[in-house]
């Protein structure tokens, strides 16, 4: 993973993958969102950039900012605040965008802030509680626990549905 200053993570320098079989430490990228703190896969991180202006694209859903050019790659920009229907989004300089690859596709990830990366064994993941119809918990891993911390883990495969990934292509192209 590249962050801004362009320092890898020491996982990645090193070569040695963040996850793995079962039974070993995983790697979460945790950020926020409102009050609540996510994590993702760190393998699916590719770098962190600041909030910049986005190209529009007309018709696409409002969670869709629109793309950004990437050193050449068409990226889609998702807001994540309005995809989890947490309220007007605001962008200043803690808004962060994930730049992730998922599937093979390149996609910016809007979230308000990135803390830090945090490892957890697989006895500090719990399954995520079931909610019934109230809340679509199909694309939670579960809930991290550290000391007093708990992280929303989500799973960016099954998020970005197969409806998301095709809008996705289909702006790319």
């Amino acid at each position: 993973m590249n962050t801004t200053t362009n320092k890898p993570h020491p996982a990645v320098a090193a070569g040695t993958p963040a996850g793995g079989p079962s039974g070993k430490a995983l790697e979460f990228l945790a950020f926020k969102l409102g009050q609540e703190e996510y994590g993702i896969d760190i393998q699916k991180v590719q770098e962190l950039r600041g909030y910049d202006a986005v190209t529009r694209i007309a018709n696409a859903p409002e969670h869709i900012k629109g793309v950004v050019n990437l050193r050449g790659i068409i990226v889609p920009i998702i807001d994540m605040r309005i995809k989890f229907n947490l309220g007007a989004p605001t962008y200043d300089q803690f808004t962060v965008v994930i730049i992730l690859n998922i599937a093979s596709r390149v996609m910016g990830m809007v979230v308000d802030s990135v803390s830090d990366v945090i490892t957890l064994s697989p006895e500090q993941v719990k399954p995520a509680p079931e909610m019934g119809s109230v809340l679509d918990t199909e694309y939670l891993i579960g809930l991290g626990t550290l000391d007093e911390r708990m992280l929303i883990l989500v799973d960016l495969e099954k998020l970005m549905t197969s409806d998301d990934m095709g809008l996705v292509e289909k702006i790319s192209a």
